[in-house]
C-alpha cells in the first residue's frame, strides 16, 4: 500500500487549502505538519475524514530526520515558509531559516530515510529579475528583496537533491489570494477593512498603497489544485510557474471589492503603505505547467474577491 501523504505548514494559507484539496480528491491518509499546535481552518474535512495534525519544528534537525522516518510519507507538499516580503527585510535571518535551512533538514531527512517519495518544494515567483513581459521558468533570475533570495536559495536546494537522485519538483506560485488569506496582503486588507467599516468598527475609508501596481492573481484553490497535478505529473529537477497569466492592478481589485461592498466606501492614500522600490508589473507563463498536467485556472476573480469578503465579513461578526 503507498504511504500516506504529507504537507508540512499545513496551518498557512495555501497549506490549510491544500488539505481541503487532498481530502477531498485522495484516498490516502493525510498528515498535517505545523509548528503551532491550535488546529486552522481547512484541516477538516466537509464529510467524515479529517487529516491527522502533529506539531514538528522543520527547524529541529533530528525530529524531523525521526518523524519522517516514522511516517514514511509516499508524497510530501513542502508548504512550510517565511511568506511575508515587508517581514523578511526586517527578520532576514528568519526568512533564510524557514525558507531555506528547513527545506535543507526536510530534504536530508528524505535521503537519510531512504524514502521513494514525490516531494513538492513551494518556492515563489519573485526569484525573477523584473520584467515587463510575461516570464516563462527560462526568464532571467534575479530577486531583489531578501525574501525573493531566501526563496532563491530554497529552490537551489531543492534543485540540488533533485540532481542527487530525488523526485523533487520545484513551484514558482506568483500570488494567490482567497479566503483564509492574512491581512497583512493587499487583497486581503481591503477586504478585512471594508468588512469592518460595514460592521461600523471602522470609518468607511479604505487605506491603501500603490493602486497602479499590477500583480498576477490567482485564486489559491486554483493553486493548490496545480500542486496536486504536479505531484502526479510534474518532471522531478524543473521549475513549474504556478499563474493565471493576467495582471489585474491594484487598483482594479480596489474597484471590484468596493462594487461588493453593501456601504458607500471611499478611498485614501496611506503613505506609510506606498512602496517605492514595487515593480510597476508582474506576470507568469503557465505554459508548462498547463502542457505538462492539463491544468487551468477554473475560478473567475470576481468570485475569489466575493469569497474572500464573506471570510471576512464571517471572521468580523465573530470578533
Amino acid at each position: 500500500m503507498p504511504g500516506p501523504i504529507l504537507v508540512t505548514g499545513a496551518a498557512g494559507f495555501a497549506g490549510s487549502h491544500l488539505i481541503d484539496q487532498l481530502l477531498a480528491h485522495e484516498d490516502a491518509d493525510i498528515v498535517a505538519w505545523d509548528r503551532a499546535a491550535p488546529r486552522a481552518p481547512g484541516l477538516k474535512s466537509p464529510g467524515s475524514r479529517d487529516a491527522r495534525t502533529l506539531t514538528i519544528d522543520l527547524l529541529n534537525r533530528e525530529v524531523v530526520a525521526a518523524a519522517l522516518a516514522d511516517l514514511r510519507p509516499a508524497i510530501i507538499y513542502h508548504c512550510a515558509g517565511a511568506a511575508q516580503v515587508a517581514s523578511a527585510w526586517r527578520e532576514t535571518t528568519l526568512a533564510l531559516e524557514t525558507n531555506v535551512l528547513a527545506t535543507h533538514f526536510l530534504l536530508e531527512a528524505v535521503r537519510r530515510a531512504r524514502l521513494d517519495a514525490r516531494v513538492l518544494v513551494t518556492g515563489s515567483a519573485l526569484v525573477y529579475r523584473a520584467s515587463p513581459d510575461p516570464l516563462t521558468e527560462d526568464a532571467p533570475i534575479g530577486p531583489s528583496n531578501p525574501y525573493g533570495v531566501s526563496k532563491l536559495m530554497q529552490e537551489l536546494v531543492a534543485l540540488d537533491a533533485a540532481r542527487e537522485g530525488l523526485e523533487v519538483v520545484a513551484i514558482r506560485p506568483f500570488n494567490h489570494i482567497g479566503p483564509r488569506q492574512q491581512p497583512t496582503f493587499a487583497a486581503s486588507s481591503f477586504a478585512r477593512q471594508i468588512a469592518r467599516a460595514e460592521a461600523g468598527r471602522l470609518a468607511p475609508v479604505l487605506r491603501v498603497g500603490n493602486l497602479e501596481a499590477r500583480r498576477d492573481l490567482t485564486d489559491v484553490r486554483d493553486t493548490v489544485r496545480a500542486y496536486r497535478l504536479l505531484a502526479r505529473d510534474g518532471r522531478p529537477g524543473y521549475p513549474y510557474n504556478v499563474c493565471s497569466g493576467h495582471a489585474p492592478s491594484m487598483g482594479e481589485i480596489v474597484d471590484r471589492l468596493r462594487s461588493l461592498a453593501r456601504i458607500p466606501v471611499g478611498i485614501e492614500t496611506d503613505p506609510e503603505l506606498l512602496r517605492p522600490s514595487d515593480n510597476p508589473i508582474i506576470v507568469g507563463d503557465a505554459r508548462r505547467l498547463r502542457d505538462e498536467t492539463g491544468w487551468q485556472p477554473v475560478i473567475p476573480l470576481d468570485q475569489t474577491l466575493r469569497d474572500l469578503l464573506d471570510d471576512w465579513r464571517a471572521a468580523v461578526a465573530a470578533e
